[in-house]
């Protein structure tokens, strides 16, 4: 057994962790290589620039928006995504010295005859949300005359070009690089445009501790020739060429749609698996707060009527990637108490499934006719026992078909929570197209493997019908 000395363990013992944020679809500076393992340039300079300052990095991608959201609410330390330094973000953000040179790019279909700036007028271009070039195209969109369409993720602005609903698209020119190198079917038009450096945000909560070490990696990653290895690990000499070799071994070699499943089938499975926690656990809870709630409405009592009543109107009206978002982001931004997302996620599902659920309950126990409670009471029975002997189970036969078909709704509708970056079947399939551009194929197998559940538990609904009817 080897020998360690004291200090050495007591200085391993010591090293801090920080939970650093990142894209999901921003290639070559973070992607999914053919493994499914998150490399790029931005991942390897973070753990580069930790080994170098001794601390310890968990690395979570959550996408940019969720990314930056969880860090301005102190949910996350950093967030690290080929981010633009600007004074906006620098006023609410601890930024890191620059780290990399950039330029905005338009880029358009291989066939198209959009050359220039001039030529947008009257057209529509797509851009990637709270992004420089996203800045970039919304400042001079009224001197050239086009219309903007932002996207979550880059994947979706580039098929929204070559599908051809937008004439051209704004990137970051290495980005733009690396997906032409890679296979993307668009050509870069203009010169770059808006330069400006990459820099790593900290939150405030981290920023003592923090800013410090990300300053010091980056000088001395750059000092020793470590950050230009990185660099050209990824993007080589910077020709299209090179790129090519340099990243042949990160993309899925079979692109049939048979190779594509094999390659990435682990990869959904694990998506689907997330899904199918995420809907079983939110079912459950959101059938107890939604029970709850619907016997509340039945309470011959106005206040506890009316709390039933204003719960259901409240968490049935609100958008579910409103309710969402708030709960990951708005409300650690006024507690300053961290909400992992995927608690974030089931609480959302529980409070906006719960309501539907307690709406129905309420209806089911009002359907039952009104005379069955006269004759209970008349009988002699109290309210409560009357409600718990005579009319529940009437109204459970009537609720169960809709608790079945609401589990179908709660599985759609974990889709959505991949906007907090859970790692659920929507958020995988993001992920695998930004590293083969295979849009249609991938989202192909996603629906398919919806559509199959959603099958399965549609016939179970019929079948537990039939049941009840027979």
């Amino acid at each position: 057994m080897a020998f360690v000395a004291p200090k050495q363990v007591k200085a391993a013992e010591q090293q801090p962790t920080y939970t650093i944020g990142t894209d999901v679809t921003f290639a070559p500076f973070e992607f999914a290589n053919a493994k499914n393992k998150y490399v790029g340039i931005d991942i390897d300079l973070m753990k580069a620039i930790a080994k170098k300052e001794n601390f310890k990095v968990v690395i979570k991608p959550v996408g940019f928006n969720a990314a930056v959201q969880a860090v301005e609410a102190d949910q996350m330390d950093a967030v690290i995504a080929g981010m633009s330094i600007t004074p906006e973000r620098k006023k609410v953000l601890a930024m890191s010295d620059p780290y990399y040179k950039s330029g905005v790019v338009m880029a358009v279909k291989k066939d198209s005859n959009i050359k220039s700036l001039k030529d947008l007028k009257g057209k529509r271009i797509a851009v990637k949300t709270g992004t420089s070039s996203a800045d970039y195209a919304n400042s001079i969109k009224k001197k050239y005359g086009f219309s903007v369409v932002t996207f979550d993720d880059s994947n979706n602005v580039y098929q929204d070009v070559t599908t051809g609903n937008s004439v051209a698209c704004f990137e970051d020119q290495p980005v733009m690089q690396y997906g032409i190198a890679t296979g993307l079917k668009l050509k870069i038009v203009t010169k770059p445009a808006l330069s400006g450096y990459y820099g790593i945000a900290v939150a405030k909560k981290s920023k003592a501790a923090l800013l410090p070490k990300i300053n010091a990696g980056i000088k001395a990653l750059k000092a020793d020739g470590t950050y230009d290895k990185i660099v050209a690990k990824y993007l080589g000499n910077g020709t299209i060429a090179s790129q090519k070799k340099k990243n042949a071994a990160t993309q899925d070699s079979d692109h049939s749609f048979i190779g594509l499943l094999k390659s990435n089938w682990g990869t959904l499975m694990g998506g689907l698996g997330e899904t199918l926690i995420l809907t079983i656990v939110a079912i459950i809870t959101a059938t107890i707060i939604g029970i709850l709630i619907g016997l509340l409405g039945v309470v011959p009592n106005k206040f506890a009527q009316g709390t039933a009543t204003t719960f259901i109107y409240i968490f049935r009206g609100l958008p579910l990637l409103v309710l969402a978002l708030f709960i990951y982001t708005g409300i650690p931004s006024l507690t300053g108490t961290k909400i992992p997302a995927f608690v974030a996620g089931i609480i959302t599902l529980t409070l906006n499934e719960g309501a539907y659920t307690a709406a129905f309950v309420k209806g089911g126990i009002g359907a039952v006719n009104v005379g069955q409670m006269e004759a209970a009471r008349s009988l002699g029975l109290p309210w409560g026992k009357a409600m718990r002997r005579v009319i529940l189970p009437q109204g459970i036969k009537i609720m169960i078909p809709s608790f079945i078909n609401q589990f179908i709704i709660t599985l759609k509708d974990t889709s959505i929570l991949s906007v907090i970056g859970l790692l659920e079947l929507t958020q995988t399939g993001k992920i695998i197209i930004a590293r083969n551009m295979e849009g249609f194929k991938i989202w192909t197998m996603v629906a398919l493997i919806y559509l199959i559940i959603i099958t399965v538990l549609t016939w179970l609904s019929n079948w537990v019908q039939k049941k009840i009817n027979a």
